[in-house]
């Protein structure tokens, strides 16, 4: 069966064919460095981001204030710069 397009997106948004955040650990590294290269890929990806906004249901008239504000903003610094 071919993938959706939804299936795309998703693999897309979540960065990579999983959408895992997966790190391999070398032979000699602490579990600190490998802890700390977890977060970073994490961050990088997005998806602790996208499950803090997931975390809570957001009824659609506030996802729209939400997308104006941050519209508005970015005009406001685009025009200031």
């Amino acid at each position: 069966m071919a993938p959706s397009v939804a299936d795309e997106r998703w693999k897309e948004a979540w960065g990579g064919e999983s959408g895992l955040a997966e790190v391999r650990v070398g032979e000699n590294e602490s579990f600190e460095s490998a802890l700390r290269r977890f977060n970073k890929k994490i961050q990088q990806s997005g998806i602790l981001a996208e499950a803090r906004r997931r975390e809570h249901y957001e009824k659609p008239s506030v996802k729209r204030k939400r997308k104006e504000a941050k519209r508005r903003k970015a005009a406001r610094l685009g025009q200031a710069g």
